[in-house]
């Protein structure tokens, strides 16, 4: 069954994609290329965390991601915007504790001079 999908649907689940391989490499250099100056990240515990100490728990490896096996995705577009709900089921050591959480995350996205940027992440389990 082939999906019918535009590009900017395509860019999307891309750029989703990346950067759930770069949180996996601690790449923190390319995501950086790829979230916005003040994306966020909404623990599942409610916590928002700001990028800057995000990056530095993924440096640490206080949060250290292993792997990340893709369950569903689905893209909303409107404009230059795109909600996204995508579902993983991650291995990753957060705060000392590791398993596979079956982590979905909500995230908006918005494209700015043709390239989109994740803006925030709120994270819960399914």
């Amino acid at each position: 069954m082939q999906m019918n999908i535009n590009s900017d649907e395509a860019a999307v689940i891309a750029k989703v994609r990346e950067l759930a391989e770069f949180m996996i490499a601690r790449d923190t250099i390319a995501m950086n290329n790829i979230l916005d100056e003040h994306y966020t990240l909404t623990h599942m515990t409610g916590y928002v965390q700001p990028k800057a100490e995000w990056f530095d728990e993924v440096t640490r490896e206080s949060m250290k991601y292993y792997s990340a096996k893709e369950v569903s995705m689905n893209v909303k577009l409107n404009g230059n915007s795109a909600d996204v709900v995508v579902r993983n089921l991650v291995d990753a050591r957060i705060w000392g504790s590791r398993n596979t959480w079956r982590l979905q995350q909500k995230m908006k996205l918005e494209k700015r001079k043709g390239l989109w940027i994740i803006l925030s992440s709120v994270a819960s389990t399914f």
